[in-house]
């Protein structure tokens, strides 16, 4: 299985443009996770949480603090700066707010 890869604003730009649609932290997790062929129970037991909550984060019905956030994208093998804008980006438009979110690494 070769899950690392790098995620930047480009990569997350060309996802939207073929969803056509803005990319959430969910959908990003499921298409990681349809990438790599892998079912719900596997890439669930790979998180470290269970299937039900996997399948309420890729469906959008709930969201992760930005520590949850840092702790998959380790566990991926992915940056941590973009999970952490998708997951607070996430939680800005849940919240009907009208922001586009922006991290850098300190």
């Amino acid at each position: 299985m070769n899950i690392k890869r790098n995620i930047n604003e480009k990569t997350i730009a060309s996802l939207e443009a073929l969803a056509g649609e803005r990319l959430s932290l969910g959908g990003l997790l499921k298409s990681i996770r349809q990438g790599e062929e892998m079912t719900q129970p596997e890439f669930s037991s790979l998180l470290g949480v269970s299937k039900q909550y996997l399948c309420d984060i890729e469906k959008g019905r709930r969201f992760i603090s930005p520590k949850q956030a840092v702790l998959y994208a380790k566990k991926l093998g992915y940056g941590e700066e973009q999970f952490v804008r998708l997951c607070l980006q996430d939680i800005i438009n849940r919240d009907g707010l009208s922001c586009i979110v922006s991290v850098k690494a300190a």
